[in-house]
């Protein structure tokens, strides 16, 4: 997995990295139980602070996207440990961006074509990745 991070961008290092894992993971790019760098290696190649995705780590973690162990590193968590509260997130985070969708006029069927051709993209360059 090849990592992008925009030192320019108001969004904060540790999150890009978060949320690039997380893209990872949802793509297929990253499989269950595979392991991730350690948190120096990844520093190194990244070319950012070792504290910076050690941060990004701990987010992942608590989360339930990664687990980490002290002699085999972090790994990719299995799925089912991702189901729980994630869906009460989820559906405040979606409540709000239909908010703001219908008060900048999109209507409710192109929010939901968007979602669905989002979501179809996601498992179409998983299924790519697979192959």
């Amino acid at each position: 997995m090849i990592l992008e991070l925009d030192t320019a961008s108001a969004v904060p290092i540790y999150v890009q990295l978060r949320n690039q894992i997380v893209m990872g993971i949802g793509r297929g790019e990253l499989k269950n139980g595979e392991n991730l760098p350690t948190v120096r290696q990844l520093a190194h190649d990244a070319g950012i602070n070792a504290m910076t995705v050690n941060k990004a780590y701990g987010i992942l973690r608590e989360e339930g996207f990664i687990e980490i162990d002290r002699r085999h590193g972090a790994r990719v968590a299995a799925r089912a440990d991702r189901k729980g509260i994630y869906r009460e997130r989820l559906e405040e985070e979606l409540e709000l961006l239909a908010a703001e969708s219908r008060a900048r006029g999109i209507e409710k069927e192109d929010f939901l074509s968007m979602c669905g051709q989002v979501f179809d993209q996601l498992f179409l360059t998983r299924e790519v990745a697979e192959r």
